[in-house]
């Protein structure tokens, strides 16, 4: 068995089309603070701080399963990004305000969480979700 590595972030990196919707959306309305801003003359980029990250790995059936939960129907591709939120209902209303698409409405999950699904101008599936219990 080799080593484990020792990875110390997790980054996920967005290519949109719209790169001033994206920031509206994602900094400004979701309000993940700036860390930096590499942008050139060969294309822009920020790095947006968006606190701990966790990667959860889903099999086909569970990635079903959660969109039939929180949709009603399997809508989401293969990257889904979940952002846990004091208040999923008003997180999700302040974003399709800010230019997001409402997916659907918020739903009490069977685990206990209140989770809320809208997409980025960019097409990109957010789920909002306020724990119902401290996880």
């Amino acid at each position: 068995m080799t080593s484990p590595i020792d990875v110390s972030e997790l980054r996920i990196t967005l290519t949109v089309a719209d790169f001033d919707a994206a920031v509206r959306l994602y900094r400004d309305a979701l309000g993940l603070p700036e860390v930096a801003d590499w942008s050139s003359e060969q294309g822009r980029v920020l790095l947006l701080d968006a606190g701990r990250a966790t990667l959860e790995l889903f099999d086909e059936a569970q990635a079903a399963m959660v969109d039939d939960l929180e949709v009603g129907e399997r809508v989401s591709g293969t990257v889904r990004l979940a952002l846990r939120v004091p208040d999923a209902d008003g997180a999700a209303a302040s974003l399709v305000a800010a230019g997001a698409t409402a997916v659907a409405p918020a739903v009490d999950t069977p685990w206990g969480d209140r989770n809320a699904r809208v997409a980025a101008p960019d097409g990109m599936q957010l789920t909002l979700f306020t724990p119902g219990q401290e996880s």
